[in-house]
């Protein structure tokens, strides 16, 4: 299979932003709203070339699900642009009751996800987010791993009909996914073939995974990596046909082992194939402010927590 390498670092924050400019040149019912994060979120340029479009409702996130859910009715595509802890625990209920309960044409857009916006500290390192929106009825959650899926990923939800999550995150990270790849939501990407383990990543973990597998392939031990970017739905066929070949899985994410993607993947699994199940994910903990890497290192949610996991549940097999 292709080896993905890299040649440049970009944050996912600018996929975002470069998608969302594209999707304003060439689909008119696509509107912007920030509450007040627009050079944060990456929306000045939908902001210069679309200021009809463009709305800026201040520090009043709630405010701001309200109205979106109101302008699907007149047929527009909002999408709605904060950090990813104010777009999921702080409007819970408008999310709940204005856009998921009568699955308004929403796109939740959220940036600074998981522990990688470093030193911002604890309040701001959401580790929830994916379990408080994937278990809302009818709503679609992705988690983009580089700069290239992320814009394309920005480019498809806009033809999705229904609420969407879409997380990202702040730091620069290394850009491996072809700029030509299809982004097809529920459908994973496997990157490596391999018959000693699966390893299904999202995120930021999907590179470390990579990194992880490359170290395994040295001591003999062969991974396949699956880039898990959809949580929900989740592409249940793509892992099933892994483990029948594995026999036992790595789930690894930056984000709490409570509500991820590691359960998501645990319940295909129980009620299907039961497998053997490590999981690499922050373990029920707040963070703490310090850079990205050495977050990562600490919690447990990098390359060498990903080859740790993998020994410990191959010899569980």
């Amino acid at each position: 299979m292709k080896k993905y390498t890299f040649t440049e670092k970009k944050d996912t924050r600018s996929g975002f932003g470069d998608g969302l400019t594209e999707l304003g040149k060439t689909n008119e019912n696509v509107v912007a709203l920030c509450a007040d994060l627009t050079g944060s979120l990456k929306m000045n340029e939908f902001e210069k070339n679309h200021p009809e479009r463009f709305f800026q409702v201040g520090i009043a996130e709630a405010n701001m699900m309200g109205i979106a859910a109101g302008m699907t009715i007149g047929g527009k595509i909002p999408f709605t642009g904060t950090f990813a802890n104010f777009s999921t625990g702080r409007v819970y209920d408008q999310i709940r009751q204005s856009i998921a309960y009568s699955h308004k044409n929403v796109k939740i857009c959220a940036s600074h996800a998981g522990l990688t916006l470093g030193e911002d500290g604890a309040t701001h390192q959401i580790l929830e987010d994916i379990g408080l929106m994937k278990m809302l009825p009818g709503m679609t959650v992705i988690n983009t791993c580089d700069y290239n899926q992320t814009k394309a990923a920005t480019i498809a939800i806009a033809e999705h009909e229904g609420p969407v999550y879409l997380r990202f995150g702040r730091p620069k990270v290394p850009v491996f996914m072809p700029t030509d790849e299809k982004f097809e939501i529920g459908k994973a990407i496997k990157l490596t073939e391999g018959t000693d383990v699966t390893i299904v990543a999202t995120g930021h973990l999907v590179w470390e995974s990579l990194q992880a597998a490359e170290q395994l392939e040295k001591e003999g031990i062969s991974a396949e990596v699956i880039n898990i970017h959809t949580i929900k739905p989740l592409d249940e066929e793509a892992i099933l046909a892994s483990v029948a070949k594995t026999k036992c899985i790595v789930t690894a994410e930056e984000h709490n082992k409570f509500g991820g993607l590691g359960e998501s993947v645990a319940r295909c699994l129980a009620t299907n194939n039961p497998t053997p199940q490590e999981f690499v994910a922050v373990n029920d903990t707040f963070g703490e402010s310090a850079t990205p890497a050495e977050l990562m290192k600490k919690y447990k949610i990098n390359d060498e927590a990903v080859v740790a996991a993998v020994k410990k549940v191959i010899a569980r097999k």
